[in-house]
């Protein structure tokens, strides 16, 4: 099946390069039919794209569920499946309403977010014990791009605000004549201070739902409250203010690329020198190559911007969009990983539409782990169980010397 929807997937990719190329050649805009079928395959592209994670998904939990079905029938656990198993107990009566009200999600050991969002979604019957903090961070990973890109995790117990040390300048070095003074270039720091804002959210469920054995629980509590703590991060992660929230990475970033008249809404025409794809070729050499050169430099825009990115080609008529040829993993923009996040601005007047760098010089500070509390006097009246989970976090980037760049559209 993922063979199939991975080989439909190039096919749909060859018919959009298809109608893009004939517009190129012929030197002219999409017609407005070229438009509505380049739509609709650019949809149906991000419905295999869907399903195609999907396909491996149930091939994973389907490995899983042979290799517990293998502990069932005899042979021996493994020691860290034994210690989810017992978490998962642990919760299911703390859910049930049995022992403490508050269940705090704390981790064990070094925490990895990035590899945390390679993790199956819980759906259906839990027969495969997974640890509910992984689950709950998954999602909460998977909804924020910011999380996703590489950003470099500071997890601490408590929430007293700390300082972290900012660069916003290099030293540097020049020819020095024999016996005269050697100039004196200090690199220039400041301090970021990283609070601890606090994101909460309320989840009811019915009681029959909690008596009911046969559904997973953990995994539909640890999916709608990592995406509601997610979804409000995010957006803060990406454009917050820096008051009363955190410092969003465009907040800090500086522009890279700033778009000549005619683009305000667009990357303008492919045809003429310095727009079209040249504009986001020199926002990718408007960052150094040390930066290029990590782990953590990605591409992040909306999906609006992502379109018309997919329609750019460089002067030889090559795509500087590639499709990954590997699902699961994102495609590339002049080799570097795309990440979409609908809290990036679409293009528009003025407007900060596709950030570029090395994300690993953002910093997000999570200030102990994720609170769960049980009520079962709130909703008394309609026989729901209340519980509320609460994320402390704050972030900002911390390099400001042009780790990260973004492209402006101009006024007009």
């Amino acid at each position: 099946m993922v063979k199939r929807l991975r080989e439909r997937r190039a096919n749909v990719w060859e018919e959009m390069k298809g109608i893009a190329d004939r517009a190129a050649d012929e030197n002219r805009n999409f017609s407005a039919e070229e438009q509505g079928t380049w739509d609709g395959l650019n949809g149906e592209l991000e419905k295999l794209d869907t399903r195609i994670k999907s396909a491996l998904d149930v091939e994973e939990r389907a490995k899983q569920a042979d290799e517990a079905f293998e502990r069932i029938a005899g042979k021996p656990a493994e020691q860290g499946a034994q210690q989810r198993g017992s978490d998962d107990s642990e919760l299911r009566a703390f859910l049930r309403g049995e022992g403490p009200r508050e269940y705090v999600v704390q981790p064990t050991g070094r925490v990895d977010f990035r590899d945390l969002s390679k993790l199956t979604a819980a759906a259906g019957g839990n027969t495969v014990p997974t640890s509910f903090y992984d689950r709950l961070v998954a999602h909460l990973i998977e909804t924020s791009s910011i999380l996703q890109s590489g950003a470099t995790i500071l997890n601490t117990a408590s929430g007293e605000s700390i300082q972290v040390p900012k660069t916003t300048a290099h030293s540097t070095a020049a020819i020095v004549t024999e016996a005269a003074a050697i100039g004196e270039s200090d690199p220039a720091f400041g301090q970021v201070t990283l609070g601890a804002f606090k994101y909460g959210t309320l989840i009811q469920v019915s009681r029959e739902l909690l008596n009911d054995t046969g559904v997973d629980l953990e995994g539909y509590l640890a999916m709608q409250a990592g995406r509601a703590l997610g979804n409000a991060f995010g957006a803060h992660a990406i454009t917050g203010t820096g008051s009363s929230q955190p410092r969003g990475v465009v907040t800090d970033a500086t522009v890279g690329v700033t778009g000549p008249t005619g683009t305000a809404t667009s990357f303008g025409s492919q045809s003429t020198a310095g727009e079209g794809a040249d504009l986001l070729i020199d926002l990718f050499h408007s960052v150094i190559s040390p930066y290029r050169m990590s782990q953590a430099c990605r591409w992040i825009m909306d999906d609006t911007t992502a379109g018309a990115a997919r329609k750019l080609k460089t002067t030889d008529g090559q795509y500087i969009w590639q499709p990954s040829v590997v699902a699961g993993t994102p495609d590339t923009i002049l080799g570097k990983p795309v990440l979409t996040d609908p809290n990036v601005a679409a293009p528009a007047a003025n407007a900060k539409s596709v950030i570029f760098g090395d994300m690993s010089q953002y910093f997000v500070r999570l200030a102990g782990g994720v609170r769960f509390e049980r009520s079962d006097e709130f909703a008394f009246n309609s026989d729901l169980v209340t519980f509320r989970a609460l994320m402390r976090a704050d972030a900002a980037l911390v390099d400001l010397t042009g780790a990260v760049k973004v492209f402006q559209h101009s006024a007009s």
